[in-house]
């Protein structure tokens, strides 16, 4: 097990997150009906809690996609950076998909959520390609 790639990967779809949700925040928030003040930000009082189970989530994924590119034989970056997506796309977003349909979300938080999956996923497979 490489934890350098481990950790470098896992750092790679963290960022990506960040960088997805703040370009999309906006999206997101009205999917959520989350309640807006009038700069446009929620009225709820934010928590660092899903910053850390963000980062514990996208260490377990990256070892998890490690494991399993290395045990089908996947090498190099763009390998793994197909990998990846099609993690996101055929693991992930299916499953996100059927639970916020059963729980009635609006579909622009199914696409959000699930558009960072695959992106998430092919990022950390990208990174784990290059090691």
């Amino acid at each position: 097990m490489n934890v350098i790639a481990i950790l470098a990967a896992a750092a790679a779809g963290f960022v990506m997150g960040a960088v997805w949700y703040m370009t999309l925040a906006g999206f997101w928030l009205r999917a959520l009906d989350i309640e807006l003040d009038e700069k446009g930000k929620p009225k709820m009082e934010g928590s660092y809690a899903p910053f850390v189970v963000s980062a514990v989530v996208m260490l377990i994924v990256a070892t998890m996609m490690q494991h399993i590119l290395t045990s089908s034989g996947v090498e190099g970056a763009g390998a793994s950076l197909v990998a990846g997506l099609g993690i996101g796309a055929f693991l992930i977003t299916p499953w996100v998909a059927m639970n916020y349909a059963y729980a009635m979300r609006k579909v622009m938080l199914t696409v959000i959520d699930c558009g960072y999956a695959i992106l998430g996923c092919g990022v950390i497979g990208l990174v784990l390609g290059l090691f």
